[in-house]
């Protein structure tokens, strides 16, 4: 299992050069993301819990670790994503099994952490 600072070591040089390539694509989709992720009647932590569920099961480790930092900033407990992660594997079957428990050690590693990035 990649940890934290595996996940963004790797993709972020990525991200950027993509990026420089095409801004006007990354640009749409950060505008989406920040609608569809902003505070409305649906609260801000139950969205990125949401968005964990599916990463779970899409098994994307770059969409995982977004979305347990994201579901941490936003006051999500251990025990909260301990539940999405039920839910994925409800919904998604054995893979929710693999890709649950990634999100859970990502949680832990990011509460250990002293980075200000969790």
């Amino acid at each position: 299992m990649a940890h934290v600072h595996d996940i963004d070591d790797e993709l972020k040089p990525a991200a950027r050069e993509l990026r420089g390539l095409i801004p006007e694509v990354l640009r749409g989709f950060a505008d989406l993301s920040r609608a569809a992720m902003a505070e409305g009647e649906v609260a801000v932590k139950h969205k990125e819990l949401i968005a964990l569920g599916i990463a779970i099961t899409r098994e994307c480790d770059g969409c995982v670790l977004a979305h347990v930092r994201g579901a941490k900033r936003a006051g999500a407990t251990r025990q909260e994503i301990a539940e999405t992660c039920g839910v994925a594997i409800l919904m998604n079957g054995g893979p929710g099994t693999v890709w649950g428990p990634r999100a859970l050690a990502l949680y832990d590693e990011l509460a250990t952490s002293d980075s200000p990035s969790a």
